[in-house]
């Protein structure tokens, strides 16, 4: 079982930047690829970036991409979101997610993720 929680969320206007965070509970945090996703209200959850175990490779959604960073530091157990030159549309609550599975086609799918944090509420004003 791995405990995901968030943090960093809040209110932005746009153009500006949130570093979001999340920390994980096991020590085994390096075996797991790590992602963001987001969801806006009465929206689907969509994919926004994802890390592999080492942090050797990045992936992200069109939407974002340019715009975000995603890092971790697994000494620390930590994986943190940049986002910058935010716009109103990237208003949601962004979940981070743990996913076992390694290979790489299906990154994207949310289902393929095996733990999940409990959200935070980015809302970005225009």
């Amino acid at each position: 079982q791995v405990q995901l929680v968030e943090s960093g969320g809040g209110l932005v206007q746009a153009g500006g930047s949130l570093r979001l965070s999340c920390a994980a509970s096991r020590r085994t945090f390096s075996s797991y690829f790590m992602g963001w996703f987001r969801q806006a209200p009465g929206k689907e959850r969509e994919f926004v970036a994802v890390i592999t175990r080492s942090g050797g490779w990045t992936y992200y959604a069109d939407s974002v991409k340019g715009r975000f960073t995603i890092s971790r530091d697994n000494a620390k157990n930590t994986v943190v979101l940049h986002m910058g030159s935010l716009k109103p549309e990237d208003t949601a609550v962004y979940y981070c997610a743990a996913r076992a599975r390694v290979d790489t086609a299906t990154l994207d799918r949310g289902s393929t993720y095996d733990y999940w944090g409990q959200g935070t509420q980015v809302t970005v004003s225009s």
